[in-house]
């Protein structure tokens, strides 16, 4: 089973946006040198408690600070991009650290529609612009480029990057039976994310995308990548304590609180819930990977076997204490540590 990363750049209380990113520069580099396979960030805008805005610019510089390691996107949310601009960033990104970049495309807009038509696509991109907008973007990748059509019907040349040798992977992100089938007519490498999702739907979405899979020379068979949120520390105990501001916080999500930056450990024991917030946190805490090293690997063995697929990505879902410092998450850093030794021992 191959572990990999998936990080929002957490922005918790206390915490500017420098410090954040210098976490995500640490937690990568931990990473790296622990042997996982790829690291990936999200997109998300305007949220309080995530610093992952821009993939383009998070993977340039972890990819620059980091030697062995894929870097990719966990995803590009694609209604909010231009495809030759997508394009045209991850052909230099592949050009920068070729063989180690991923494109992950996800068809959500990863914010709402006042973001995204501040962004610029609110009014002249949908969802239904996505199959055609994903080959556009593959065929802009590739060496060979892609033909535009003119109105005189002559072909425009069109190429992401004059003199590609190598393409970034790129991967079809999702959540439902339509990203499934999608992946599957495309011949693309498929990620469930099961993370945001407790796993709701995840077995059949990926029983259709392998029911489905069309082979091409690129990808000859199926292959899948699923998401699960662990916090692993040395005993169980410990684990639930430094989950429980995550929880809080999707809880909160989930009933209407307003956003805010992550509670620390401390501001989360101090913090009331509902009885409602209380339900989502125990339905959503069987779902995660929390506990004690052998435990997690094991959980996360199940659902590499259950699933059929052979790697793993995970959400380090650790949070801080108030004595800690800012500019990095040590529970986060140790949570990998401690999954990487369990995984080999």
């Amino acid at each position: 089973m191959k572990l990999s990363v998936l990080d929002l750049m957490t922005v918790r209380t206390g915490q500017t946006t420098a410090d954040a990113l210098a976490a995500s520069v640490r937690l990568v580099q931990r990473a790296d040198q622990l042997g996982y396979h790829r690291y990936w960030v999200a997109e998300h805008h305007n949220m309080p408690s995530v610093g992952s805005t821009n993939p383009p610019v998070l993977i340039a510089l972890l990819a620059s600070r980091t030697e062995r390691i894929r870097v990719g996107s966990g995803g590009v949310m694609l209604p909010n991009h231009a495809p030759l601009l997508v394009a045209e960033q991850f052909a230099l990104l592949e050009a920068a650290a070729p063989g180690r970049i991923d494109l992950g495309i996800g068809r959500a807009p990863g914010s709402d529609p006042v973001v995204s038509a501040v962004l610029g696509r609110g009014l002249d991109s949908t969802v239904d612009d996505y199959p055609a907008n994903v080959r556009a973007i593959a065929s802009l990748l590739s060496p060979a480029g892609a033909a535009v059509r003119l109105p005189d019907g002559q072909e425009y040349e069109l190429r992401a990057t004059p003199a590609a040798t190598t393409v970034p992977e790129i991967w079809l992100l999702g959540s439902s039976d339509y990203s499934a089938a999608l992946a599957a007519a495309l011949s693309l490498p498929y990620v469930f994310a099961s993370h945001f999702f407790a796993g709701t739907g995840t077995d059949r979405a990926l029983a259709l995308y392998r029911e489905r899979f069309t082979p091409s020379a690129a990808l000859p068979a199926p292959r899948t990548l699923v998401t699960a949120n662990a916090v692993v520390a040395p005993t169980g105990e410990q684990a639930r304590v430094l989950a429980r501001p995550q929880l809080q916080r999707m809880a909160f999500m989930r009933s209407g609180r307003p956003m805010a930056p992550l509670s620390t450990v401390e501001e989360a024991e101090r913090t009331q819930t509902t009885a409602l917030e209380d339900q989502l946190i125990d339905e959503m805490s069987s779902n995660w990977v929390i506990g004690e090293p052998t435990e997690a690997v094991s959980r996360l063995r199940a659902l590499a076997e259950r699933t059929g697929t052979d790697e793993v990505m995970v959400v380090p879902a650790a949070s801080a204490h108030e004595h800690e410092p800012t500019d990095r998450y040590p529970a986060r850093e140790r949570t990998l540590e401690l999954l990487a030794g369990a995984l080999t021992a």
